[in-house]
């Protein structure tokens, strides 16, 4: 019993160096924080979807007032923001004059709506990408962190080994045992980073596109309007 107690995980644990065990309450740490950004970002690209569908059926049946009143009152929305942006933006400037001027002040008028839709997308974005740098790091750097948990516990090891002039497999496989759990924890800790990473960089760069197809949506109305 007290063998097999030995070898089990948290046995394995408290029974490692100093240096491992630091190594793999470190990996656990980072581990349970990449875990809190993975289950927040679930929630708030769950959000996103259901706050995009409600903006797009808004914007679909519609006036522009009352979709600009509606988007004021959800401006914590990237679609939102960039609306209100270019409305602004248009709000700005006297349309009927430039309507009149001719179409150098037309192009002006749709180059300042677009830089100000794309200023808008740029800010969401970088929120949206908030924290998925850390989820980044630990992908990267986790798996090298338990490796040289990994690599000082067999080195131990054969410090003991020297020291005991002893190689059976009873004296060598706990302490290589608790070297290789901390590579082990390393991956547990680097693979769900580096999968959610990519998940979520990839709902992104759909995001994205979908804002850069609302702007180009949004410049083809007001662009007819001014072509009237």
């Amino acid at each position: 019993m007290d063998h097999l107690s030995s070898i089990s995980v948290i046995g394995l644990i408290l029974q490692a160096g100093i240096v491992v065990k630091s190594v793999m309450f470190f990996l656990f740490a980072v581990s349970i924080f990449s875990w809190a950004i993975i289950f927040d970002k679930i929630i708030k690209f769950r959000i996103l979807k259901l706050r995009t569908e409600e903006f797009e059926y808004e914007f679909e049946n519609m006036m522009i007032e009352d979709l600009m009143s509606s988007a004021r009152n959800k401006n914590n929305h990237p679609m939102s923001r960039i609306f209100l942006a270019c409305m602004d933006e248009w709000k700005l400037n006297n349309v009927k004059q430039i309507i009149e001027s001719g179409y150098a002040s037309k192009d002006s008028l749709k180059s300042r709506l677009q830089i100000s839709m794309e200023i808008a997308a740029a800010k969401s974005i970088t929120k949206l990408e908030s924290s998925l740098y850390f989820l980044a790091i630990i992908g990267s750097v986790a798996p090298f962190v338990g490796l040289f948990g990994t690599v000082w516990g067999i080195l131990s090891s054969f410090q003991n080994i020297a020291i005991s002039k002893n190689a059976s497999l009873a004296v060598v496989a706990p302490g290589i045992a608790e070297a290789l759990l901390a590579t082990a924890i390393g991956l547990f800790a680097a693979i769900p980073a580096v999968f959610f990473y990519n998940i979520f960089s990839n709902k992104i760069n759909i995001f994205s596109e979908k804002m850069n197809n609302f702007s180009l949506q949004l410049i083809n109305i007001l662009s007819r309007e001014l072509d009237r």
